[in-house]
């Protein structure tokens, strides 16, 4: 926890600018590369493989990030993100195949991860509210969903604008996510 453990030199890097602006940052990858994901996937392209390990480096980047102030927490928090996110893929995989029985019971578990996210982050934090983060990761979810159906229907400007939607919306996750560390830790 940073409270106990951080050395005087690490304080100013925990300003809440800089807490912000890396929330943010990884908030954002998180929508460009799940995108990027999703194109790869759905069209078959020859990058999936690197764009996956790319995206799959975000939950790690998350969990490095939010270590300092919540421990085992945050790799709690890194282990829920990476299941989120290989949900998401398995979920791609079976829209692709127009295997709605299987697609309806990934989407069960993804959703069901969403809310233990939410229900950690509230646990972590006085300042996140479960039901605040519920509905922020519910509408991730949605956003998602929708870009993927898009791409897979060949509706690519509805796409872009469904990702402008999600871009916005990551920020506001980040924000609130950079919020409730500078109340928290009184920064």
């Amino acid at each position: 926890m940073m409270n106990n453990g951080m050395m005087y030199r690490d304080y100013f890097f925990y300003t809440p600018i800089n807490i912000m602006n890396r929330m943010r940052e990884l908030w954002e990858e998180h929508s460009f590369w799940t995108r990027e994901y999703i194109i790869s996937a759905v069209d078959e392209l020859e990058d999936l493989q690197p764009v996956t390990d790319r995206l799959l480096r975000n939950p790690t980047d998350f969990g490095d990030a939010l270590e300092p102030f919540y421990g085992r927490g945050a790799r709690e928090f890194e282990r829920l993100l990476r299941d989120h996110l290989l949900l998401a893929a398995q979920l791609v995989a079976d829209a692709k195949k127009g295997d709605t029985q299987a697609a309806e019971k990934t989407r069960a578990m993804w959703y069901q991860n969403a809310d233990r996210i939410a229900a950690l982050l509230a646990n972590l934090n006085p300042y996140w509210s479960y039901y605040q983060w519920r509905d922020m990761l519910f509408m991730h979810l949605r956003f998602v969903e929708d870009e993927a159906t898009k791409r897979l229907m060949g509706q690519y400007a509805e796409g872009i604008m469904v990702f402008d939607n999600a871009e916005k919306q990551a920020r506001q996750m980040a924000d609130l996510m950079s919020q409730g560390i500078i109340r928290q830790f009184r920064l």
